[in-house]
């Protein structure tokens, strides 16, 4: 890969919404961290009454999350790391690291993402029928919570990648959103 490129691993929203146009964007592989709905989102995809939850990569030994490698374009790397820092940092509830890629196509190359902060208080694991009655109901600034899920089960499948959780909870909002 090339030296000097700065890499973003997406595992959410930022598979359908960098907020930056990538140069590259490959299929990649973290190892010991699983994409989880687990931080309580009080403004994006939920309100403080109702509360949405939102994906981070929750540390998970011998299990492994596939997402994108997104490559920033040369000379956009300090604006980019701005923007996805006012993003994803905007409060406590995600700490960003640097990790190892493996990507599908062969290789390896470090990048940046951003994990829960398991001690922050929005921080929370609950069954997946809790998971989808909270999605399918809460809305915030960004829009509906279910469309916040939908858009990346439908990246997630476009990519090829499965995530059959992710596929679940899908059907389940879809099932209980129906119901309502």
């Amino acid at each position: 890969m090339e030296t000097g490129t700065l890499w973003v691993f997406g595992y959410g929203s930022l598979i359908w919404d960098p907020g930056f146009r990538p140069s590259r964007q490959l299929p990649a592989r973290l190892e010991d961290w699983q994409r989880r709905f687990c931080i309580q989102s009080q403004h994006y995809r939920g309100t403080v009454e109702q509360p949405g939850l939102v994906l981070a990569l929750d540390e998970a030994p011998g299990r492994y999350c596939e997402g994108l490698a997104l490559a920033v374009p040369a000379g956009q790397e300090e604006a980019a790391l701005a923007s996805l820092r006012a993003r994803e940092l905007a409060r406590p509830a995600y700490r960003e690291i640097r990790v190892t890629l493996s990507l599908r196509q062969g290789g390896q190359v470090d990048a940046v993402t951003y994990v829960v902060n398991g001690a922050h208080d929005s921080y929370c694991l609950m069954p997946v029928q809790e998971q989808a009655q909270i999605i399918a109901r809460a809305t915030g600034e960004k829009g509906p919570n279910c469309d916040y899920l939908w858009n990346t089960a439908e990246r997630l499948r476009h990519l090829r990648i499965s995530d059959p959780e992710i596929e679940h909870l899908s059907d389940e909002v879809r099932r209980l959103r129906g119901a309502a």
